[in-house]
């Protein structure tokens, strides 16, 4: 409670506290509001009869449920960070985004505006698909028409509004960031995935009530909870330390050097951003298959839906692809190395430059190979465990897997477990990021914070 009263005791951080606060408050407002032309009635049975059925998947988790009620915000902030993805992998293969990325703040103002470019152009087809699969799937509520007049206007009406939704969504993350606290984009999605948490647990003991799920369940859920946000949080601040040791210089009549530090090498540089690119990436293709009725797309659909080995295998592919990728883009061994030579600094046994590059850069590819298992271990063990591993669609050997492995496994403790483990990670993740930077702020001005044990206390104000 203490570290809360220094939050406003400090009138700056006070204000980007409670911008950020208000911001969000608007973000969540958008939420209430039915696309026009959509039928309110007919859009909430459908999501309610698709609950149980990973309707949109991580898509509809990261917009807060937006998504299956066909709100103003329905799309959210996704389109932003599928533009992102694609923009930072372009960087790699294209030199002129390359050459942008190295011009300084010039630069990455570009980069950004072709971001916005990109999350305009991917929201254009991402509603147009949208509004296709209301018109389409009248028959699923009962005959209830889900769009009160189909046709072009509608569609047309669809596309400007989930597209200036998303536009509004992008602007709110931005303020956000720059005059607020915390990173916006992932502010809005840990506001999309919390808010879900009251109902979840109102949900959950509701069904014990009701005798559908026991006690032991219920135990076994919370203890699952408590181990991923454990593991969570440990992970998190561990790190890998590079001794690096300084020779001594004498600059004027001044002696410089002689002393020893260390370069922390995090164990999940990344945090959860490879968690979050990942399920932006398949989420994409999953919501345009589940919009076209073929009978191709629809096998195609089922393969990679939420639960599928191919959907895990590809999760998990994606996850540990991203965690390597986003490393090698914020951290440079190369610079890191370079600006040690110039200071006299050197890893004992190491000699200085490229072979402290390449120690520096082979320590760090084991460190992100764990930190990248740990994510995919978080984000997929909990499906295996509640909703169990659908191995009857695996080619060849499936119905034989699924007829001799155990119930367990299968099938799962047959609990609708809405605490996903990329849910907890992304809350949790963000959660500490945003307490990092509001202890660094009370630091600055020499208050205490929130970890007083991981540090030395401040001088009251």
């Amino acid at each position: 409670m203490e570290g809360v009263k220094n939050i406003f005791a400090v009138s700056e951080l006070r204000n980007r506290v409670l911008f950020t606060l208000g911001l969000l408050g608007v973000y969540r407002l958008g939420h209430v509001i039915t696309t026009p032309g959509v039928n309110r009635a007919a859009i909430d049975e459908l999501a309610r009869q698709m609950q149980n059925t990973n309707f949109l998947g991580l898509y509809d988790m990261f917009s807060g449920g937006s998504l299956s009620r066909a709100t103003i915000f329905a799309l959210g902030i996704m389109p932003y960070i599928s533009a992102s993805i694609i923009l930072q992998l372009l960087t790699v293969v294209w030199p002129y985004l390359e050459r942008l990325s190295k011009e300084g703040e010039l630069g990455r103002r570009k980069i950004t505006q072709y971001t916005r470019y990109g999350t305009i152009f991917l929201s254009v087809i991402q509603s147009l698909g949208y509004a296709f699969f209301l018109e389409q799937n009248t028959n699923v509520v009962g005959g209830l028409p889900l769009v009160i007049h189909p046709g072009l206007g509608f569609r047309l009406m669809t596309v400007l509004t989930f597209t200036t939704g998303t536009c509004f969504v992008m602007w709110l993350g931005e303020q956000i960031t720059e005059r607020g606290i915390g990173n916006g984009m992932s502010l809005i999605i840990f506001a999309g995935i919390v808010v879900g948490f009251p109902r979840a647990v109102l949900r959950t003991f509701e069904m014990m009530r009701t005798g559908q799920i026991g006690l032991i369940a219920i135990l076994l859920l919370l203890v699952l909870m408590a181990l991923v946000i454990a593991a969570v949080i440990f992970v998190e601040r561990g790190h890998r330390r590079v001794t690096v040791q300084y020779a001594k210089r004498v600059v004027g009549r001044r002696m410089y050097g002689g002393s020893s530090t260390h370069i922390p090498l995090k164990v999940n540089t990344g945090g959860v951003i490879p968690v979050i690119f990942a399920s932006s990436i398949l989420s994409f293709p999953i919501l345009l298959l589940q919009m076209v009725k073929t009978p191709m797309a629809e096998s195609i659909s089922q393969q990679i839906t939420i639960g599928m080995p191919l959907y895990d295998l590809l999760f998990v592919a994606a996850i540990i692809f991203f965690a390597y990728f986003y490393t090698a883009i914020i951290f440079n061994p190369d610079d890191v190395a370079e600006n040690m030579r110039k200071y006299g600094g050197f890893v004992p046994g190491i000699r200085p430059g490229k072979r402290t590059a390449e120690h520096i850069d082979t320590i760090l590819a084991r460190i992100t190979l764990a930190g990248a298992i740990y994510l995919a271990l978080i984000a997929i063990l909990p499906q295996f465990l509640i909703n169990g591993f659908k191995v009857a669609p695996v080619p060849f050997i499936g119905e034989w897997l699924d007829a001799n492995l155990p119930r367990v496994v299968t099938q799962g403790l047959g609990i609708p477990f809405l605490f996903g483990g990329t849910s907890l990670l992304i809350v949790v993740g963000v959660a500490m990021d945003t307490v990092q930077q509001v202890e660094s702020q009370l630091i600055m001005r020499h208050y205490d914070g929130f970890m007083k044990k991981t540090r030395i206390r401040g001088r009251r104000g």
